[in-house]
């Protein structure tokens, strides 16, 4: 089974220049703490909850500073065509619980959750990576 399969399609991105107080806002009602960043259809990094807070509040910026200033940039991603088990291995040994899914020319297409993974892919694969992932 490839990840295209059960994946999340159509994710919500915010802009780099978004302030982080317009993504709190987009992940309380989503009902999310990971957003994937893009800017003119690349996937340039992406913003957790923890980002805005450690990153963010926690060394003195404010609501209104840029997304920018606090995404992570180095970002995990698996392909669409890629094998589930394949890719729920990459998350447990990246001790990862999402990651973002591009098609071949890198544009995002969706995002691929360790509970995408278990309840429409392969829930066994998806076991062993969230063990890993536990881990310390």
């Amino acid at each position: 089974m490839q990840v295209s399969q059960v994946m999340t399609a159509h994710p919500v991105t915010v802009t780099p220049d978004q302030s982080l107080r317009e993504v709190a806002e987009i992940m309380k009602r989503i009902d999310t703490g990971f957003v994937p960043v893009g800017d003119n259809d690349r996937l340039v990094g992406m913003i957790t909850d923890r980002d805005i807070v450690i990153n963010g509040l926690a060394c003195g910026k404010d609501a209104d500073c840029a997304v920018s200033e606090v995404m992570t940039r180095e970002v995990l991603y698996c392909r669409q065509d890629e094998e589930v088990a394949a890719v729920a291995r990459n998350m447990g040994a990246n001790q990862v619980r999402r990651l973002p899914v591009v098609d071949a020319d890198k544009r995002l297409v969706g995002i691929v959750s360790l509970g995408d993974l278990s309840t429409d892919g392969d829930p066994s694969a998806a076991g062993v990576a969230l063990e890993q992932i536990s881990e310390e």
